[in-house]
C-alpha cells in the first residue's frame, strides 16, 4: 500500500470530541451501532466485510499473524483493515488489536516487554 494513513491519537475528550461522538451516535443505525461494538478475529473477516458491516475492531489473536510474518506485512494488513473502515458510511476508523502481552515477540526484531 503506497498511501500513508494518519490517525490522530492521544487527544483529550474535549467538547469537540464529545459533540462529534453524540452526532455520530445520532446518525447511526442499529446495525452500525452493533458493528461498532463488535471485535472480530482477523482470520474470520476481510477488509470488505469491515467496510460493509461497519466493524469497530479487528483482533490478531494468538497465531493471527500475516504471512510472511514481517513488519511490512503487518503494516500492510492493518492499513488494509483501517482503509476499509474509512470506506464505511460514517468513516469511523477501526481499532486494531493484537494479542501481544509482552510485545510483538511473534515478529523478528520487534520490541519485547518484561512481564
Amino acid at each position: 500500500m503506497s498511501e500513508k494513513i494518519v490517525l490522530r491519537g492521544n487527544q483529550p475528550a474535549g467538547p469537540d470530541i464529545v459533540a462529534r461522538a453524540a452526532e455520530l451516535l445520532d446518525q447511526m443505525t442499529l446495525a452500525e451501532k452493533i458493528g461498532q461494538m463488535t471485535q472480530v478475529e482477523k482470520g474470520s473477516i476481510t477488509p470488505a466485510d469491515v467496510a460493509q458491516y461497519g466493524i469497530g475492531s479487528v483482533l490478531s489473536g494468538g497465531g493471527g499473524n500475516p504471512m510472511p510474518n514481517s513488519p511490512a506485512t503487518w503494516r500492510e494488513m492493518v492499513n488494509g483493515f483501517i482503509a476499509a473502515s474509512l470506506e464505511s458510511r460514517l468513516k469511523i476508523p477501526l481499532i486494531y488489536g493484537s494479542d501481544a502481552v509482552h510485545g510483538h515477540n511473534n515478529v523478528r526484531g520487534a520490541t519485547i516487554f518484561p512481564h
